[in-house]
């Protein structure tokens, strides 16, 4: 995607025209074998697709001769085309900032991003941004015609325009780690490599830009939760963080998330963005830190929810806030805390209010609440948790 939108700078014939050579693939393919070079294969496709309509285009207008189009100096110089000497040469990260551009809002450019580049479903990322799913397919769409329709130039950028582009950037691998970290639907309960990927793009980020705050505490962030992923699923079930095996957590991203924490550059003032982070970090470090369940300060965690929610006020900080108060004062107080509390498209707030229920000893408002999270849940293995815990109840 990124060579061709550098050779052509067209979204929309690149975005068609590697969709069809994919789907060339898919069927020819399993018949003719798989070629030695399947990447080269797509591009070669996909840029004849994009050619082909490229002179189709010049008949249809008949105001100019067929454009002769010199593939191999476009081959030559696809990764010249910006200042060399600051130039960007990571492709995901390239694409993150061509979606970043300050013609399209915030929020536009990064689902864009997430849908165009990172291949996070539009169902998740919907989910992501607390909105229906139609009304984020529409959003997608809309940035796109923009692209298009406004002549935006999608041409590599260079580093230059990373300081202006880097909350969104930030934001995007943070929704994207988010995505990965806790699918909304699918079997999966993580998708390691998504998340994975998703911290490679932050440390691509902070290589260019070090003493970032807002990168330093995203990357803490990140690595404090993914440190974790070994021992969230036995046996392709969900283990809850109170009963994980901690022998399995990786240890040296823990380590390495807390060195970050403790960076100069997190001393000072620092952005709202920055300090969401950092806040976030710190409620991991708090998990990642305690040396069994019991052990957790969260009292502490309780503290720490109360300024991120001061700093970034989200339903989803809500939620974690209510766990936190339950954990630390009791399931009444987590009820009182859940009260009000729903989030569209989400079963986590009623699953939230079931275990409470229960801990409370209401069986049946907390089976009432199960049932709720049922129904709404898309996880394959998060609902079979919660089948498992409304089946439990009374046991």
């Amino acid at each position: 995607m990124a060579l061709l939108l550098a050779q052509f700078r067209r979204l929309d014939l690149v975005e068609d025209a590697l969709g069809d050579a994919v789907e060339s693939a898919s069927r020819t393919w399993p018949v003719d074998g798989v070629p030695d070079k399947p990447a080269a294969w797509l591009m070669t496709a996909a840029r004849r697709r994009v050619l082909d309509r490229l002179r189709s285009e010049e008949v249809a207008r008949r105001k100019l001769p067929l454009v002769r189009t010199d593939v191999e100096r476009h081959q030559e110089g696809a990764r010249t085309m910006a200042d060399s000497g600051s130039l960007v040469e990571d492709d995901v990260l390239r694409l993150v900032l061509m979606c970043a551009h300050p013609a399209l809002a915030p929020e536009a450019a990064s689902a864009l991003s997430l849908r165009l580049v990172l291949g996070v479903p539009t169902a998740d990322i919907a989910r992501l941004f607390l909105v229906p799913e139609p009304t984020m397919a529409a959003r997608i769409t809309r940035a796109k015609k923009r692209i298009v329709g406004a002549g935006i130039p999608f041409s590599v950028p260079d580093a230059s325009v990373l300081p202006d582009r880097l909350d969104i950037v930030a934001q995007t691998a943070y929704l994207a780690f988010t995505a990965g970290y806790s699918p909304g639907a699918g079997p999966d309960l993580l998708r390691a490599e998504s998340s994975g990927e998703a911290i490679r793009l932050v440390r691509v980020v902070l290589g260019l830009r070090p003493e970032e705050p807002a990168l330093v505490a995203l990357l803490a962030l990140m690595l404090l939760q993914h440190s974790r992923r070994d021992a969230r699923v036995r046996d392709g079930h969900l283990v809850l963080l109170s009963d994980q095996d901690r022998t399995r957590w990786r240890h040296d991203e823990v380590a390495e998330a807390t060195r970050l924490l403790a960076a100069p550059c997190l001393a000072g003032p620092v952005t709202p963005l920055a300090a969401s982070y950092v806040l976030q970090a710190r409620i991991a470090a708090e998990h990642a830190t305690a040396p069994t369940a019991a052990d957790t300060r969260w009292d502490r965690i309780v503290g720490l929810y109360d300024l991120l929610l001061r700093v970034a006020p989200s339903p989803s900080a809500r939620l974690a806030r209510a766990v936190a108060v339950a954990e630390d004062r009791g399931a009444a107080a987590g009820l009182a805390a859940l009260e009000g509390l729903e989030i569209p498209d989400s079963h986590r707030p009623a699953a939230v209010r079931a275990e409470l229920l229960s801990r409370a000893g209401d069986v049946d408002a907390a089976r009432a609440a199960y049932d709720q999270a049922i129904a709404a849940c898309r996880n394959d293995v998060e609902r079979a948790f919660l089948v498992g815990q409304r089946d439990g109840l009374g046991a």
